[in-house]
């Protein structure tokens, strides 16, 4: 159930395969944040279009003879990667899935990336040479799919030969649905339980995704649920001849069997004060909010920006200085306010390094409301 902008996107890619019998000019690349199924889209693919599927993991390779061969004069040379993998799945036009292509390393052994280069361009790899092979091998019927967590470590030429179809996070609602469709069936008959000795209601799942899972994808839950399961497997094995009342998990027993909730919701915690404004914030799971507040003591009109931030965040508080400075009058605040006092920015969760353009209008509201006492 990917958002279905991506499934489509997809599809026309199978579409226009299944028109004309050949892949050209087309590598896909999914792109998104771990856990989010983009290795389990590519098995899809290959299922839906009936083609071998082969799975190549690039994490960590850093030799170029990884990606085309070795020599034969070499001890132990044995064929790259890719030709392996065609040997495998025993086709030439199978689906090959290249796994974590930006966790590529560069070694002293030559740079795998730049190889992959000739291996991922249609217009040239129908003459992928392998140095083991040592003749040209036509990979242009192979449907590459790559997979990454970030694309801006990759170099601009082997981004250039990808077209990126991004995979979103999901929502909390489309977590609900995978995990009632997919994860809990999966993991009831993994632990030897039926549907009937372990029920876990909505608004409890709603809260294991809340309070214990901070994540884009889906693995964090996965492993709450697993241990639910275990949970419940345990107390059958100690039941009486294993005879156990149907288990109903409900919000208030996940403190018993999950232990403390991990994640707390700060909205909860928002001030009514004059001097707080709260910021939208991107983060790798997702997003956040961010909260802003501003204080003001008597002083000589120094100004301390503190919770560790980037260069170019400092600045935007700056600026948000400056404008309200510029436009007091307007904004009903007394323009001599930096005179007789000193004022202090804080954006909390000090330990998470922030920077970008973006915060400057919250750091803006946040000095109005303090200003002007709103």
């Amino acid at each position: 159930g990917e958002g279905s902008g991506t499934l489509e996107e997809i599809l026309e890619h199978l579409a226009v395969l299944q028109m004309t019998g050949t892949a050209k000019a087309t590598i896909l690349c999914l792109v998104g944040p771990p856990g989010v199924g983009k290795t389990s889209l590519g098995q899809s693919v290959a299922d839906a279009l009936g083609r071998p599927f082969q799975r190549i993991s690039f994490g960590g390779v850093r030799d170029e003879a990884e990606v085309r061969g070795h020599r034969r004069t070499y001890v132990g040379a044995i064929p790259g990667r890719i030709v392996s993998a065609l040997k495998k799945a025993g086709a030439k036009n199978p689906v090959f899935l290249l796994d974590e292509i930006d966790k590529l390393g560069k070694g002293w052994a030559g740079d795998p990336e730049a190889a992959l280069l000739e291996v991922l361009d249609p217009e040239q790899n129908h003459t992928f040479t392998d140095h083991y092979l040592e003749l040209p091998f036509d990979l242009s019927e192979v449907l590459f799919i790559c997979t990454a967590n970030d694309l801006s470590t990759l170099s601009p030429a082997l981004r250039d030969r990808l077209e990126v179809i991004e995979i979103q996070g999901y929502t909390q609602d489309e977590k609900l649905g995978i995990a009632r469709k997919h994860l809990i069936p999966k993991k009831l008959t993994e632990h030897g339980l039926s549907a009937a000795q372990l029920e876990v209601t909505d608004e409890a799942l709603k809260d294991i995704i809340a309070g214990y899972t901070r994540e884009a994808g889906v693995r964090q839950l996965q492993r709450e649920i697993t241990r639910l399961c275990r949970n419940v497997a345990l107390q059958v094995a100690r039941a009486v001849d294993r005879k156990l009342a149907p288990q109903v998990v409900t919000p208030d027993d996940l403190k018993e069997r999950l232990g403390k909730q991990k994640f707390f919701d700060e909205r909860a915690e928002r001030t009514m004060l004059p001097g707080v404004a709260i910021g939208l914030a991107w983060t790798s799971v997702g997003g956040d909010i961010l909260f802003i507040e501003t204080s003001r003591m008597p002083g000589k009109g120094s100004i301390q920006i503190t919770g560790q931030l980037g260069d170019v965040m400092k600045e935007s508080a700056n600026a948000a200085l400056t404008y309200v400075r510029s436009n007091a009058e307007a904004l009903g605040v007394d323009p001599k306010f930096l005179a007789e006092s000193d004022l202090h920015i804080h954006i909390p969760a000090g330990a998470v390094p922030k920077d970008g353009p973006s915060a400057g209008v919250t750091m803006f509201t946040a000095l109005v409301s303090l200003l002007s006492g709103r």
